[in-house]
C-alpha cells in the first residue's frame, strides 16, 4: 500500500517537473573522466565557478595518464580557484592513478569500484552513474537536496548516506537521476537557505515547511 508521503512525493516530482523541464547536470564535461574530475573539483564551490576551470583544465589534461605527468604543486595550481586545491589535487591524481591500474585506463561503472577511488564517495558516484552512465544506483545528495528535502519532510535525517537511503525509498528509481537535479533547481532559485520564496513556489500548498522561520520568508 502505498503511503502518503509517498504519494505526495510523486505530486512533487509531477511538479518539479512540469516548473523545470531542462534540469540537468551543470558541471561541463564531454567523458565520464572529466565529470568524476569536475564532481571532485565541485566540493565546497560552484558549477559556475568549476566550468571555468575545467575549460582550461580539460585542454591541458585529456587522459588520467595527463594528470600524472605533473607535479601535484603544477596541478594545485591549475585549480586553486576552486578552493581546497591541495587535498583536490592529490584525489584527482590519486584516482587517476587508480583507473589506470586498476581499470585498464577506464572509469569503472559500478559503485563498488568507484568508491574505490581516492576523492570518491557517493555522491560522486552517483553523480558519474547516473550522469555519464545512466545508471540509476541511487540518489545525489548535496546541500541543496539536503535542505529542501528536509523542508519538505522527505527525511529527518542529516547523513548524506541516510538522507539517500530515505529518498530512495520515496522517489521511484526511474527518477532517482533526474530528481536530484530537479532539487537542485528548486534550492538555487525558490528555497534558498536564507528567505524561501515560499509564496511563489510551486510546492507551496503540500509542503510542510519543516524548519523555515516565518520572518526568513
Amino acid at each position: 500500500m502505498m503511503t502518503e508521503n509517498k504519494k505526495r512525493t510523486f505530486e512533487i516530482i509531477k511538479r518539479l517537473k512540469k516548473e523545470y523541464p531542462d534540469a540537468h547536470c551543470e558541471l561541463t564535461y564531454a567523458s565520464a573522466f572529466e565529470l568524476l574530475v569536475a564532481t571532485i573539483l565541485s566540493a565546497q564551490c560552484t558549477d559556475e565557478r568549476v566550468n571555468v576551470v575545467t575549460a582550461t583544465l580539460f585542454r591541458k589534461y585529456r587522459s588520467p595518464q595527463d594528470y600524472l605527468k605533473v607535479a601535484q604543486e603544477e596541478l594545485e595550481l591549475d585549480i586553486r580557484p576552486t578552493g581546497f586545491f591541495r587535498n583536490k589535487a592529490k584525489s584527482i591524481q590519486g584516482a587517476s592513478r587508480k583507473i589506470i591500474e586498476n581499470f585498464g585506463g577506464d572509469i569503472p561503472q559500478t559503485m563498488e569500484e568507484l568508491l574505490t577511488l581516492n576523492g570518491v564517495a557517493r555522491k560522486t558516484a552517483n553523480v558519474v552513474l547516473g550522469n555519464a552512465f545512466g545508471i540509476a544506483s541511487g540518489v545525489v545528495v548535496d546541500t541543496h537536496v539536503s535542505r529542501v528535502s528536509h523542508r519538505l519532510g522527505l527525511t529527518e535525517n542529516v547523513a548524506p548516506e541516510k538522507i539517500e537511503k530515505d529518498l530512495t525509498v520515496l522517489v521511484p528509481q526511474k527518477d532517482w537521476i533526474l530528481f536530484p537535479h530537479l532539487l537542485i533547481a528548486q534550492g538555487r532559485k525558490i528555497c534558498q537557505a536564507r528567505k524561501p520564496k515560499c509564496e511563489i513556489c510551486v510546492l507551496e500548498s503540500i509542503c510542510p515547511k519543516i524548519g523555515v522561520i516565518p520572518n526568513d520568508r
